[in-house]
């Protein structure tokens, strides 16, 4: 472990990797700009699909770094509601855990479906609730029921989108010619 994210630091030395961790933000961003909402307290976005993917190439570290700043560009394009550091710590751990978990592995189908349910469940109807609970006043179970629909339905989309982009980012970034 600490191996990998010494090796996650190492990345932020090389050019490449601040130009593309810098495209994944910009493209993080823009996916948050085009979040659906369902209610005040409940939206679909795909914004954390890019956060992955750089936590896939560049390790914990980087991933991390990749998710805190597009949390805060996002907010800043387009603030929604007051801002509130734990939903920035939400886009942090989704970049580390992706980088724990996949940087230099193959992105497998089993690997990618643990590492969704995994965000789903500690991130989307953990965290999320509890920040919410912390900002409006409302019964963390409450917050809770109002997000099992929507994760139940996300979850495989969320799954498959992410097993795609990670196998086609893997498969690029293994290429004698990438990087």
């Amino acid at each position: 472990m600490i191996e990998t994210l010494r090796s996650s630091a190492g990345e932020l030395r090389k050019t490449n990797t601040i130009a593309l961790a810098g495209l994944l933000i910009a493209f993080s961003v823009v996916l948050a700009l085009l979040k659906i909402p369902i209610s005040l307290i409940n939206q679909i976005s795909f914004a954390s699909l890019p956060i992955a993917a750089g936590g896939m190439l560049f390790g914990p570290v980087v991933g991390a770094l990749i998710g805190v700043a597009a949390d805060l560009l996002g907010y800043v394009a387009r603030p929604t509601g007051p801002f509130f550091p734990g939903f920035t710590l939400n886009a942090l751990l989704v970049g580390a855990l992706y980088g724990f978990l996949l940087y230099r592995k193959k992105p497998t189908l089993p690997r990618v479906a643990l590492l969704s349910l995994l965000t789903t469940l500690l991130i989307n109807m953990l965290l999320t609730p509890l920040w919410l609970q912390m900002m409006f006043g409302k019964a963390f179970l409450v917050l809770v029921a109002a997000r099992i629909t929507k994760n139940l339905i996300l979850y495989p989309i969320t799954t498959a989108l992410l097993y795609g982009l990670l196998s086609a980012v893997h498969r690029v970034s293994t290429s004698k010619k990438a990087f």
